[in-house]
């Protein structure tokens, strides 16, 4: 079954690296096309560690808060994105994602200070995508009109779940009738931008009761539904529970069932796939979360979150991959002292960025197609990768890679099976990419033997 991806910004990419060669630095590729926008625009993550309760089967970077501290922690924010966005030296902010932990917790005047912040240092148009991860909760509800005028346009409820049992197993502190509440009233101020979050392989869940389950979110939805596997996670109460026997979950036959109905099922309602866990019609869909399928910088901000940038500010030339400190309370004191919370940053290799670009590329329908693959590796085309290798000319014959004019892109079943095809295509972008250097290598030997003789 094809791991689902909640969210780029908040947790490392679902990369497996095949490199060898994390230390090495290889001739940039940004400097290699003619493409500025690569390093002039970037989109924007806004991490909000609190939450009220840890759900059961939760292991992400939040936090119960012991005080309130949303006056500290919104000039932090503030104070990061400034140093942040000045560090990447991006003149264009495409969009801005407030996520989790439970941002609906926060003040809406948190969202607007941390918006005007980022007009001040790059363009952020009137249009552009802002969304907001919502718990279904009645607090979340009334405040959802005041998130609006603070400049939020696009909503993200939690749902996960309409059934009751399901929802106290999961440790979520709302109803379905809640949560169908919230959903009217974000569609009432966002119509056709509010995106629905929904669950599936939960505990004694079948895929009669996940079919049922589907109409009727589908009476109520608006144009846009994510879903995500429910996976067991170490160190969470589910875990524990399932390890001594308390909870049963189904087998992964039936998740894979569940997931080929839901698709089927989306489709068939007008709401086509678009990625790996992501639905749509009207086009509705979330221009935030392409941006990372499309291997486009990102910058996050707040205690945990993740980014993938140049750091022109400070002379870089090399996209990197950056992590900021944890713990709220520490992370707020890093960024008071020095106005950032970077705990860890890893300069991105050329193959290492081509990895995260394909990775990432084929969680999409569209695939990767040929002119964009370029802009990262215009020495290497998609042919040239993958189009003489056996193990890959093996997946095409199945019908479950397609490489064509267009591009590269999984078939409807092979996108289902995306966990399993890319090995294959990973070992195979190493072995292309360390051949062409040591050609290079080679070349250069060549040369500089030739000038002294």
């Amino acid at each position: 079954m094809i791991r689902m991806m909640r969210h780029a910004g908040r947790g490392a990419l679902c990369l497996r690296s095949f490199s060898e060669t994390r230390g090495e630095v290889i001739e940039d590729v940004l400097q290699r096309t003619d493409s500025a926008r690569l390093t002039n625009e970037a989109s924007l993550y806004v991490h909000w560690p609190y939450c009220l309760r840890r759900c059961s089967y939760c292991n992400f970077n939040k936090y119960i808060p012991r005080e309130n501290n949303d006056h500290m922690m919104t000039e932090c924010l503030q104070r990061e994105t400034e140093t942040l966005l000045q560090l990447s030296q991006v003149s264009c902010i495409t969009s801005v994602f407030f996520g989790g932990g439970t941002p609906s917790l926060a003040h809406p005047s948190t969202i607007a200070a941390v918006l005007e912040t980022v007009s001040r240092q790059a363009n952020l148009s009137d249009t552009a995508e802002v969304t907001l991860e919502v718990n279904p909760t009645p607090v979340g509800r009334s405040k959802l009109e005041d998130f609006f005028h603070a400049g939020v346009n696009r909503f993200s409820i939690g749902v996960q779940s309409l059934q009751d049992e399901d929802l106290k197993v999961l440790g979520r502190d709302h109803s379905p009738q809640q949560a169908l509440l919230t959903v009217a009233e974000a569609r009432r101020l966002c119509p056709g931008r509010v995106s629905v979050d929904v669950m599936f392989g939960r505990p004694k869940q079948s895929v009669e009761s996940w079919e049922n389950e589907l109409s009727e979110l589908l009476r109520v939805c608006d144009d846009h539904v994510s879903l995500y596997q429910l996976t067991l996670e170490r160190g969470t109460q589910l875990f524990k529970q399932v390890l001594e026997g308390e909870v049963t979950l189904p087998t992964e036959e039936e998740t894979a069932e569940m997931y080929l109905c839901a698709r089927k099922t989306l489709h068939q309602h007008g709401l086509l796939q678009y990625e790996v866990s992501n639905f749509a019609r009207q086009n509705a869909v979330s221009h935030h979360n392409r941006s990372y399928w499309k291997g486009t910088q990102y910058i996050g901000v707040g205690p945990g979150a993740h980014g993938r940038f140049v750091p022109v500010g400070e002379g870089g030339v090399l996209r990197e991959a950056r992590t900021q400190t944890l713990e709220p309370d520490i992370w707020m004191r890093e960024v008071q002292q020095k106005g950032h919370a970077t705990r860890r940053r890893i300069q991105l290799s050329h193959l290492e960025l081509l990895e995260e670009v394909l990775v990432m590329g084929m969680r999409m329908t569209e695939g990767i197609d040929h002119k964009h693959w370029e802009l990262f590796s215009p020495q290497l085309g998609l042919h040239e990768v993958f189009g003489t290798s056996s193990d890959v000319q093996e997946l095409l014959q199945r019908g479950q890679l397609i490489l064509d004019e267009r591009g590269l892109r999984c078939s409807w079943e092979g996108l289902a099976l995306l966990d399993s095809l890319l090995p294959a295509l990973l070992v195979e972008l190493e072995r292309r990419v360390s051949l062409r250097l040591q050609e290079g290598e080679h070349a250069k030997g060549q040369t500089n033997r030739t000038s002294n003789t």
